[in-house]
């Protein structure tokens, strides 16, 4: 009886845990969204960082490339060789997605240096890939336009979101609190 509680109070404190941090980070950005005048980095600092880096890399496989506000949304447009392709909105940082990894990194928290670098590398490569993300759809929609729907909502989220999922798994089952508790 006392470990069947005690799986519930684990369940209970990870529940929790998960919700607050990402309550609280969720909360920060969107101060940080609601603070992002555009002014100088249209529509805000992260979402133009992504824009222009997936510009930097489609120029360097070869394909003219140029990320260029929206006249009308908070967002950048995509056009490869005079081809309007996609936009880069707010939801294409990877900052929604790192907050959501991050949130369950510290509900199943090891010693604070491990989970901190744990948490920074995972980022990094959460964002790297996420580059590579648009980069590879900006690709795909050019070569194949017809297939837009498929590519934008299933094919690539899967990747970012597969990405997570391994980590997670990785975390849980190598550096967890929770795996040294219980096995």
């Amino acid at each position: 009886m006392k470990s069947l509680l005690l799986k519930y109070k684990l369940v209970v404190r990870f529940i929790l845990t998960f919700l607050l941090v990402y309550i609280a980070l969720s909360v920060a950005y969107k101060f940080y969204l609601q603070f992002s005048d555009g002014s100088e980095y249209y529509p805000d600092y992260m979402t133009h960082l992504v824009a222009k880096q997936s510009e930097a890399l489609l120029n360097a496989l070869g394909y003219n490339t140029q990320v260029l506000p929206h006249p009308d949304e908070p967002s950048m447009k995509v056009i490869v060789n005079n081809v309007y392709l996609a936009r880069v909105i707010e939801g294409c940082n990877s900052i929604s997605v790192i907050i959501l990894f991050a949130s369950f990194i510290v509900a199943f928290a090891s010693n604070f240096k491990t989970t901190l670098f744990y948490i920074l590398s995972g980022s990094v490569l959460i964002y790297v890939v996420n580059l590579l993300r648009i980069v590879l759809l900006t690709i795909a929609l050019y070569i194949y336009p017809h297939q837009k729907d498929v590519f934008h909502t299933v094919v690539f989220p899967a990747i970012i979101y597969n990405l997570v999922f391994l980590l997670w798994i990785f975390w849980v089952n190598r550096f967890s609190k929770f795996k040294k508790s219980n096995g």
